[in-house]
């Protein structure tokens, strides 16, 4: 029904930067929250940022001032700009989205996660 697929992930040095991006497609009617989440090795699932339809955005304390969330609706597509990285954010980052899919079906969906690795 609808895919989410994340992209940039990769291997950086500490004090270096990233940026994901995920898209949505399928059978979107309405894209309403996206947001980023992190699992580490041995550790829950973690919400890093999420914003809404309108733009309001929530980001972790862990991450406030390093990472910033964005997207762009015409493309389906949220991102995940993160700058000083530590690390601490060494985790698999996956993709959240909260969609209707026809009037009265509303669901969330997974990305299938992409590898940040942060050497120090």
């Amino acid at each position: 029904q609808v895919q989410l697929v994340e992209s940039g992930g990769g291997l950086v040095q500490a004090g270096g930067s990233l940026r994901l991006s995920c898209v949505a497609s399928g059978r979107i009617f309405i894209l309403n929250a996206m947001g980023w989440y992190r699992q580490a090795p041995g550790k829950q699932r973690e919400l890093v940022a999420v914003i809404d339809s309108g733009g309001s955005t929530n980001t972790a304390d862990s991450v406030k001032g390093r990472f910033t969330i964005s997207r762009d609706d015409a493309k389906n597509t949220v991102y995940l700009q993160m700058s000083s990285l530590k690390p601490e954010d060494t985790a698999v980052y996956y993709c959240n989205a909260n969609v209707k899919t026809t009037a009265w079906i509303m669901r969330d969906y997974w990305g299938q996660g992409t590898q940040v690795t942060v050497s120090s």
